[in-house]
């Protein structure tokens, strides 16, 4: 539970929202304006702010750059009901967690809570403390179990985060190279300054400069003022890029730089800003392959792979699925309200299971059993999927090899769905257009071939 205060000009909305969050169990205190909420926001020790973004006179960005230059660990929520792009990319600029369209759910509300509890957890300074599970250290709940693969990399981020090293995060997709980060960040002399995460997968290869770097007034159209990047705004703390290896080599060489120099020139500028940040990068992606295939830097890698991570998939640290289940089982309980509890022969089952998705299949796993199972008893059916990827057949094929099919035929089906647009395409993958091209280009995709393919 965490204690919140809810900031919104109308009366029966906020009152609706501090309803339901006290009916969570939270300590719910409430603004109705933006300066009242500012004022609170910056001197109170809330774990979340959920504000509105227009109020009158004031809005909800000004709370947010009074909580978040006060607090800087406190996780904000921007609510409203003027959805739009530039706003959202506004808020989430200035550090906001994340952003609600009104009208929104009671389910849809206390999702985005509970992650930006988690993250505020994360720091090690919840006001609302949260049992620690197996193998928690360093102040970093996420990074759970006993076995000599985990203890391995707790002892690393000891041995690692106070300096100011530059790291590289490996590992497949789902084994928590973020929450390593974090724990990074948080265990550094720089736990008080911004940690600042990009995806660099979900940002087109024509915003990434301006988003990193920012731009002056009329350097391009509709850039009506000068803007800051986020190097800039992570100045002092901690910079993740998830997913570095998306990036295209013209900006891998500006990264370079930033790291080389300590410096940013903002699109259009002639004269750099000096920067001081700590560089975390992660990938799934065999990087000396990127590096042959022309796709990766040589001279870049040699710069991140100061201090090196190389995170194991969870089939290989089996002994740590049991803490895992109790952890999410916990999470996932208090979250719905119920009291679900694993079936005779379950864990035995999950123990020998493959987790092609790794940590990250496996919470979704438990989440959905907890829904499932409605506060009873979970039985296999519940949580093992329909046809689990055991990896355990006849005709063996090496994990890329599986990746790589499995990536050909999700791609194949998008563009014939989409009557061959890679824009349309890649919005139903959920990546960049420039990341499904670079994909195709890799995988010997052609376009033709997608427009007669069905």
């Amino acid at each position: 539970m965490g204690k919140i205060l809810v900031v919104d000009d109308q009366r029966n909305v906020r009152a609706t929202v501090a309803m339901m969050l006290r009916g969570a169990g939270h300590e719910v205190e409430e603004a109705s304006d933006g300066s009242a909420g500012a004022f609170a926001g910056a001197k109170g020790e809330f774990d979340v702010i959920l504000t509105d973004l227009r109020m009158g006179r004031s809005n909800g960005l000004e709370v947010l750059r009074a909580v978040k230059g006060a607090q800087t660990m406190t996780e904000v929520i921007v609510m409203t009901a003027y959805g739009s792009i530039a706003s959202a990319v506004e808020a989430m600029r200035l550090g906001a967690f994340d952003y609600l369209q009104k009208p929104f759910s009671e389910q849809e509300l206390m999702g985005v809570l509970g992650r930006a509890l988690e993250r505020r957890r994360l720091s090690g300074q919840a006001s609302a403390p949260a049992p620690a599970p197996a193998g928690a250290a360093l102040g970093e709940r996420a990074i759970i179990g006993r076995s000599p693969a985990i203890r391995d990399v707790l002892a690393r981020i000891a041995k690692i985060a106070p300096t100011d090293a530059t790291v590289l995060i490996t590992g497949e997709s789902g084994t928590g190279k973020e929450m390593v980060a974090r724990a990074v960040h948080a265990n550094s002399r720089r736990a008080d300054r911004p940690f600042v995460p990009v995806n660099c997968a979900a940002i087109t290869e024509t915003l990434l400069e301006s988003e990193l770097f920012g731009h002056a007034k009329g350097s391009f159209t509709g850039a009506h003022a000068a803007r800051k990047g986020l190097f800039e705004e992570a100045d002092g703390g901690t910079f993740f890029f998830d997913e570095i290896a998306e990036t295209p080599p013209s900006f891998q060489a500006k990264l370079l730089r930033v790291i080389q120099e300590g410096e940013v020139r903002r699109i259009g500028e002639n004269r750099p800003a000096r920067v001081d940040v700590r560089i975390i990068a992660a990938t799934n992606q065999d990087l000396g392959l990127a590096i042959s295939e022309k796709r990766f830097r040589q001279d870049l890698y040699y710069r991140l792979n100061v201090a090196r991570f190389q995170l194991p998939p969870l089939r290989e640290r089996r002994e740590d699925v049991p803490a895992l289940v109790d952890f999410f089982l916990d999470k996932y309980n208090r979250k719905m309200g119920v009291r679900s509890r694993l079936g005779d022969g379950v864990l035995e089952a999950l123990l020998r299971y493959d987790f092609p998705g790794n940590i990250r299949e496996l919470e979704n796993m438990v989440e959905q059993a907890v829904a499932l199972s409605g506060g009873g008893f979970i039985s296999a059916d519940d949580i093992l999927p329909e046809a689990p990827i055991s990896g355990q057949t006849d005709d063996v094929r090496s994990l890329s090899a599986v990746v790589d099919a499995a990536e050909r035929r999700a791609i194949e089906v998008a563009l014939r769905d989409c009557e061959g647009s890679r824009e349309r395409a890649a919005e139903m993958l959920g990546i960049s257009p420039t990341t499904l091209w670079r994909k195709m280009t890799r995988l010997r995709i052609s376009f033709d071939a997608q427009r007669h393919s069905a």
